[in-house]
């Protein structure tokens, strides 16, 4: 099942364990138990430290194994961890043997103040590039305290319980047998959640965690990267804070306009940020948000984990996030026949019929790419053209199972038995009123600045762009702010590096008469 290249790769990772883990499977029978035994048989095959027990450990099923070190680590696999989900059983080997994970020490405090059962069930398609992120990020929990248990559950191999549940989207976390979370969901937002449930995770201390940094760069896609890269190469001490590395362009599998580079994917550009910032000495704070702002000479930043950070400059760099139609039904059926990922949510939709919103590029893509996997696909663009490149336009008009209606305007989304069943849209010429019948919908209507928190900051554009100047700089002295989340058009990758390196250039020039300035104000009150 695994080949000789995939087993030479699991010898090199699993070169340095320190523990032992054992793989304990369940007994009994099933269908896909024999293809699991050969799978993780294979694995323990790669390294001496990897063993593997059959026994009656009351599990899920004959197909649940749970990882185990000189205890339980409390983390579970119900189902074969291949496809997407195979770099999580890896990760969760070496992180159960001692290698080192990647949480901020802030984070872990938070989660070790976990004092009750947590017992998370995460449901995931093998098809789904979303869901390793989630899986690997609650692996880390169970990993960080023993109140915390995770097991990951592959939705295709338990119908049963994806119908029970009324599960259409992936992922889905439950959390003590309750739906905790639904889709795309990043560390930060997980622990945020989890301190909802579990107030003792918010007990921490608010005294400043660094010394007074020169500037301090919020957001960690390529904006954000590249303004902290560029600050450090200034001999400056410089955070950087990020819900995660990457930001969006981590969920872009196709890239073809990053110049110089002919073709590359989202996770493959994200690892390269990721190492180039590794050159640099940048504190990183990932998994974590930004509460709170406070102005003046020095600027604090509140984080969700509890700590303060005081900096001299700061550099806004959040990005965008997915549009949301705003219309009724659309909310209450995230992960019930609603979604924004055709590439993570598509395969629960095979044969079925679904509609896309939006006529751009992402909505034309979403559309080709679902069409090879669903019984047919009805595009609603709200203008009478539709915005596309001639190109994917041309592609999609040749696709017999896509239709696409221009000049309407999505009313709501509909739902029977908890399941999207049909949608509701206006012509807008004729202001009739009509319905189609169908079992998803993927909303693709274009992005929003995740500016939320700069409310009462600096100034913002009605549509939430922070504006800025030719410098980058907001109406807010020595705040600084760039790419998809300001005023800066063309919301591309390359762009958004530039105006991130644009932006640290003119903290450096702004840092550079901060102390005489400093020294003026001073100067002036004593007189």
């Amino acid at each position: 099942m695994l080949s000789n290249d995939i087993l030479n790769a699991l010898k090199n990772y699993t070169a340095n364990m320190k523990n032992d883990v054992t793989f304990v499977l369940q007994t009994g029978e099933h269908a896909k138990r024999a293809e699991l035994l050969e799978f993780l048989s294979g694995i323990a095959s790669a390294s001496d430290h990897i063993k593997l027990e059959e026994r009656d450990a009351g599990f899920r099923s004959p197909i649940t194994f749970e990882l185990v070190t000189d205890k339980t680590t409390g983390i579970q696999f119900s189902g074969i961890p291949s496809g997407h989900e195979f770099n999580s059983i890896v990760l969760a080997i070496l992180w159960a043997s001692g290698t080192e994970m990647k949480l901020d020490d802030a984070l872990v405090n938070m989660l070790k103040r976990v004092n009750q059962t947590a017992t998370f069930e995460v449901f995931v398609s093998l098809d789904c590039h979303n869901c390793p992120d989630v899986v690997q990020a609650i692996n880390q929990f169970a990993l960080v305290n023993d109140n915390i248990r995770t097991e990951m559950i592959d939705g295709g191999l338990f119908q049963d319980e994806i119908e029970k549940r009324d599960i259409q989207g992936v992922p889905v976390v439950f959390l003590n047998g309750e739906r905790f979370a639904n889709g795309k969901i990043s560390i930060s937002e997980l622990v945020t959640k989890m301190a909802e449930k579990y107030p003792a995770m918010n007990h921490a201390s608010s005294e400043p965690s660094l010394p007074l940094q020169d500037v301090t760069v919020v957001g960690g896609g390529p904006a954000g990267v590249a303004s902290a890269i560029y600050s450090a190469r200034k001999g400056l001490k410089v955070t950087l804070v990020a819900e995660r590395l990457g930001g969006q362009v981590k969920d872009t599998m196709g890239i073809e306009n990053f110049i110089s580079i002919s073709s590359t994917t989202g996770p493959e550009l994200t690892g390269n940020l990721q190492a180039h910032l590794q050159d640099y000495e940048i504190t990183v704070k990932e998994h974590v948000r930004v509460n709170n702002i406070e102005k003046g000479r020095v600027k604090t930043l509140t984080l969700s984990s509890g700590e303060t950070i005081q900096t001299k400059s700061l550099i806004l760099a959040t990005g965008a996030n997915w549009r949301e139609l705003g219309v009724p039904g659309e909310k209450e059926n995230i992960g019930n026949g609603v979604a924004y990922c055709p590439h993570c949510d598509g395969p629960f939709f095979k044969g079925k019929d679904v509609a896309v919103i939006g006529g751009g590029n992402s909505g034309i893509e979403a559309a080709l790419d679902l069409a090879g996997i669903v019984k047919s696909v009805t595009v609603f663009e709200f203008m009478p053209t539709l915005k596309a490149d001639q190109v994917l336009i041309d592609q999609a008009e040749k696709r017999d199972n896509i239709t696409i209606l221009k000049n309407v305007a999505t009313k709501q989304i509909l739902a029977e038995n908890g399941k999207v069943n049909a949608i509701e849209f206006e012509h807008r010429d004729s202001g009739e009123i009509e319905q189609i019948e169908l079992a998803g919908v993927f909303v693709q209507i274009g992005l929003i600045p995740n500016s939320q928190f700069a409310e009462g900051l600096v100034e913002r554009t009605q549509y939430g762009e922070i504006i800025i100047d030719e410098k980058c700089q907001t109406s807010e002295e020595g705040i600084f702010a760039c790419g998809d989340v300001t005023t800066v058009p063309y919301k591309q990758i390359v762009i958004a590096m530039g105006e991130g390196s644009k932006a640290s250039l003119a903290a450096f020039e702004y840092l550079l008469t901060y102390e005489t300035k400093a020294q003026d104000s001073d100067q002036s009150l004593a007189a």
